[in-house]
């Protein structure tokens, strides 16, 4: 089913319309990625509107859509609002979790039809992929286990958390990643007991632990994967806690499949964690689910009583983080099917000391 029927399928009473002002949507939609623009989409017609920055690539990689420019005699605006009376919309479903109050009130102000928030309806759809979206994702996780390979060779003593994460940056770039899913997390030493700690001026040392969380960008979809290495050596603490929250992700795997809710599966890794008396270090989820954004739903955490649908994806990311001492996490992607789940993430998960 292309991805623009089954946003056309929303049109069924409560809105006639869709505005879609986020890149995500207007990609998934048009099935193309735009960097600026804003579409819509109705029965009787679907427009999408860009600047000249970007026409000549909407017009040729764009289906199902009119593409039609805008300009300052043609606005976003006016370009909607012809829409609105060419299309006879007078409910419009809006991407609230998108748009800033002074968006969403100019928007209020010019627009000839009623906005209703729809954000959770448009991207419902994005929780279960088609197998195109699946390769898509696999290639950006291939990219992604490539970096990782060649970073390691790049890791030395004296080196700044800075410094390794511009290797990082460049090592996925030079492996085909046409982005980043996200800005990297680079810490060392003490500084990897933050789960979302920032790279800055500490000088890696012997006997640190590094954790590195990181994922390519391909073709709009995203890798996610974290890799916690140790340089010279690892303290007996150290092989403890990290073999732990590998036994945990081991267990959190053993039990996505399929049908099985969220917080099943985070409960079976938070329980290995527990049980080793680490159960207060570690204080987020189990994984979350990702796409065409890095967090998307469904997610296989504490607050999900729903089964998790099968094409689902989900990170697979336990931790445990002491403070002011040092933490560990190991982090793969996981497609959810019916009698299991398939790891696409390549790289060794074994510690390695480097």
């Amino acid at each position: 089913m292309k991805n623009l029927n089954k946003f056309l399928s929303l049109l069924e009473g409560e809105v006639d319309g869709l505005l879609l002002t986020s890149r995500f949507s207007r990609h998934y939609g048009a099935e193309f990625d735009i960097a600026e623009g804003v579409a819509i989409v109705t029965k009787a017609g679907c427009r999408y509107f860009t600047d000249s920055r970007y026409i000549e690539s909407a017009e040729s990689g764009i289906q199902g859509f009119e593409v039609l420019e805008v300009n300052r005699e043609n606005n976003y605006i006016k370009r909607l609002n012809d829409a609105i009376a060419d299309f006879d919309v007078s409910k419009l479903g809006f991407e609230e979790n998108y748009l800033t109050v002074a968006e969403y009130n100019h928007y209020t102000e010019k627009l000839h039809a009623e906005l209703v928030p729809f954000t959770g309806k448009i991207n419902g759809f994005r929780g279960i992929k088609e197998d195109w979206e699946l390769a898509l994702m696999r290639k950006a996780q291939e990219i992604t286990d490539k970096a990782f390979a060649e970073v390691l060779h790049r890791i030395k003593a004296g080196m700044t958390e800075l410094e390794l994460q511009a290797e990082l940056i460049y090592c996925l770039y030079k492996n085909g990643g046409q982005g980043l899913a996200f800005d990297p997390i680079v810490v060392s030493g003490p500084n990897t007991s933050l789960p979302h700690g920032v790279a800055g001026e500490r000088v890696i040392r012997e006997g640190d632990f590094i954790t590195m969380d990181f994922g390519a960008l391909y073709q709009g979809y995203c890798a996610d994967m974290t890799r916690t290495v140790a340089l010279g050596y690892a303290t007996d603490e150290m092989k403890k806690v990290y073999e732990t929250v590998l036994a945990a992700q081991k267990a959190g795997i053993a039990a996505s499949k399929a049908g099985v809710p969220g917080k099943d599966i985070d409960a079976a890794a938070r329980k290995v964690i527990e049980e080793a008396g680490y159960g207060p270090y570690f204080g987020h989820g189990y994984g979350h689910s990702l796409g065409l954004e890095v967090h998307e739903s469904p997610s296989p955490n504490g607050g999900n009583s729903e089964g998790m649908p099968v094409n689902s994806v989900a990170s697979a990311e336990p931790g445990i983080y002491l403070p002011g001492k040092f933490g560990v996490r190991i982090e793969d992607v996981v497609i959810f099917k019916e009698n299991g789940c398939e790891d696409i993430t390549g790289s060794p998960k074994n510690l390695i000391i480097l």
